[in-house]
């Protein structure tokens, strides 16, 4: 008795290669030069780099490092990647995002509710936002910006040179608060004279130690709790935002 041979339609022969072709495209690196990255919503890449240009990168999309020279980053909800970096740009991650360090030097960070970073968070020349429910495994550290975070979890320090600290309702610092005192060694950065303000919300906890090796307006609401504090007083306060100067 002979034995029927099963050959695929070319059609279906056709679309299985299609699939098996995309499925291997989609987990190869994405590299320019000039011009901005796309990485699509819910696919898995290796790595995403340009050096002149952005990076997009769609909902739930998985890849290794990010990065890029001159752009931002723009990250969707639900990205699983590692480190993230820029050094002309700013970096902006929807919700649940989880990584494992964010760094730039010219631009801001911010992160929408649920991020997940395993690491450290950086900028030299930004702020930094960390919306609630955040958690970071490293420290938080500007030169000259802003740093807020509501409802997040720090594990790590909090340390800037010239920008006002917000440690938000529900907050938590296990580590210590820093203000440096500036130096020449920040040059080129630019050096306000403002006295940075320094805000430890309702019911935010920091572990460690205050540290203030340059003059600071410091405001503790009343239901926050902190480690020792040396270089400033106190101001307390008991209302929903601190006072305004």
């Amino acid at each position: 008795m002979s034995t029927a041979r099963f050959r695929p339609a070319p059609l279906l022969l056709a679309a299985a290669l299609a699939l098996a072709t995309g499925a291997a495209f989609a987990q190869e690196d994405i590299s320019k030069v000039n011009g901005s990255v796309d990485a699509e919503s819910g696919q898995t890449y290796r790595d995403l780099s340009t050096v002149n240009g952005s990076v997009r990168i769609g909902d739930n999309v998985k890849a290794r490092d990010v990065e890029t020279v001159n752009g931002a980053i723009r990250g969707g909800d639900g990205i699983q990647v590692d480190d993230v970096e820029t050094v002309n740009g700013g970096i902006t991650l929807g919700a649940r995002a989880q990584v494992k360090s964010l760094s730039t030097v010219n631009g801001g960070i911010r992160t929408g509710t649920g991020a997940v970073i395993g690491g450290n968070v950086e900028s030299v020349s930004g702020g930094i936002f960390v919306d609630r429910d955040g958690r970071i495994d490293g420290t938080v550290s500007t030169v000259n910006g802003a740093i807020g975070v509501v409802g997040t979890q720090i594990s790590g320090d909090v340390k800037t040179v010239n920008g006002d600290i917000t440690i938000g309702s529900g907050s938590q610092v296990r580590g210590k608060i820093v203000v440096d005192k500036p130096s020449s060694g920040w040059f080129p950065v630019s050096i306000n004279r403002r006295n940075p303000r320094v805000i430890i919300g309702p019911d935010a906890v920091v572990d460690g130690p205050l540290e203030f090796k340059r003059e600071v307006t410091l405001y503790v609401h009343a239901s926050a709790r902190t480690g020792a504090i040396s270089g400033a007083t106190a101001i307390p306060y008991d209302s929903a935002r601190a006072p305004q100067e």
